[in-house]
């Protein structure tokens, strides 16, 4: 992803904010913008018992699921636990699987990506 294609988008200027900037992407079928969310080497805990390593990676597997996946409905987050410029976001899923949870890291220019993305935490 270039400079210019990280710039057009909206940067989460808290750790909450990623939730909703995700579902706002994924809900326009924005795989690059997805891809934004992430650090540059994150780990995207998908597809279940895999892991998807790198920005670049994670792009290619929204491009592949979101032109199958329904509209992904917004999950309020919960508070965000913050220790210095990291940060462990969760949310309850809407759709019964369980939770959701995330670290993110806190950037140079005070903005946050996520390091690590376990979008599925069941008790199954």
């Amino acid at each position: 992803m270039t400079q210019h294609e990280k710039a057009q988008y909206e940067k989460a200027q808290r750790p909450e904010d990623i939730t909703r900037l995700f579902v706002e992407r994924a809900n326009s079928k924005d795989a690059a913008g997805l891809a934004a969310l992430y650090e540059e080497n994150a780990v995207l805990a998908y597809p279940p018992g895999g892991q998807t390593v790198g920005r670049d990676a994670i792009r290619a597997l929204w491009q592949l699921l979101l032109p199958r996946m329904e509209q992904f409905q917004p999950e309020p987050p919960l508070p965000a636990l913050v220790s210095g410029d990291i940060a462990l976001t969760a949310t309850v899923a809407k759709d019964g699987t369980g939770a959701r949870a995330q670290v993110a890291r806190r950037q140079p220019d005070g903005s946050w990506l996520r390091m690590l993305d376990l979008p599925e935490i069941t008790n199954r």
